[in-house]
């Protein structure tokens, strides 16, 4: 059961590397894409939950409001990712992606109580040695750089809480209500700064594009990725997380050309990221071994 929740893992990570690219086939800012793909995501999500599989969706007042905090924090991650990806490229949003092991290493101690690993920390701060290497050769980005990070530190919080919030109620109402409150706090925002009058300058060919982000690449990854937290620990799922850069970045690379061509520097230091991800999966799929 381990191997196959591995295996469905990395078919979601794989399906949320591709996100990327279609964030960038996407002609529509930020703003405008994460709204209309939450609420996409929202409704196939209850049309899957209440019409197909029939399932209540009623949760307790704590664990809606519960839900609701980690949906915003989802919302602000995937807008520091899609507008890290407008005002850079691919490659630069999905390297960044490799600090969340960084912060997972120091937030999921303290949220569930358990001493912090040494090999963890030491590899997040390698990590980020190579981030501030891509900084210092990849300047021109540096605004897609720092949404990066950003995108990275709300994807972790996201990420933990939302290992806390298994069990609580079924898989399919925790990213329901999660997307959908992500949704209406941005409808809320939108609306008092004026910015809601811009959600319909939108084309249809990006409709038709978000509506397969929102389906194939967020409703069905994000489902099946609360449902794996029963066989692996949050700090597994941001691991393998990490290799969604790997599956971005080589996409991205043969479909988009010149414009996702970097610098030897970059590929050495995402190398780096990547190898420090892998060393210490070893070492943890090591020292489990010992303890069985």
């Amino acid at each position: 059961m381990h191997k196959l929740a591995l295996f469905r893992l990395h078919l979601i990570v794989f399906l949320w590397g591709f996100t990327a690219i279609l964030g960038k086939l996407i002609h529509a800012n930020a703003q405008i894409l994460v709204f209309y793909r939450m609420l996409f995501a929202a409704i196939f999500l209850y049309a899957f939950i209440r019409i197909y599989k029939k399932e209540s969706i009623k949760v307790s007042k704590k664990i809606f409001f519960q839900l609701a905090a980690i949906g915003f924090t989802m919302a602000l991650h995937w807008y520091c990712f899609f507008y890290s990806i407008k005002v850079s490229n691919v490659s630069i949003a999905l390297s960044c992606l490799s600090l969340s092991t960084l912060f997972a290493s120091i937030l999921e101690p303290i949220i569930f109580k358990r001493k912090i690993d040494v090999s963890e920390v030491v590899m997040g701060l390698v990590i980020v040695a190579c981030i501030l290497l891509i900084f210092k050769t990849e300047f021109q980005y540096k605004e897609g750089i720092i949404y990066g990070i950003l995108c990275a530190v709300f994807g972790t919080i996201f990420s933990v809480f939302n290992g806390k919030m298994f069990g609580k109620t079924s898989s399919g109402n925790i990213i329901f209500y999660e997307i959908f409150c992500g949704w209406f706090m941005l409808m809320v925002i939108y609306l008092f700064s004026g910015q809601i009058f811009q959600m319909n300058e939108i084309s249809y060919r990006d409709i038709a594009l978000i509506c397969l982000l929102a389906s194939v690449f967020t409703a069905f990854p994000m489902l099946e990725s609360v449902k794996l937290m029963k066989y692996i620990s949050p700090f597994t799922l941001i691991l393998t997380v990490n290799l969604e850069p790997v599956y971005g970045i080589i996409l991205a690379f043969f479909i988009f050309g010149e414009s996702e061509h970097m610098s030897p520097i970059f590929y050495i230091a995402s190398f780096v990221m990547i190898l420090a991800i892998i060393i210490n999966g070893l070492i943890k799929a090591r020292k489990q071994k010992q303890l069985n």
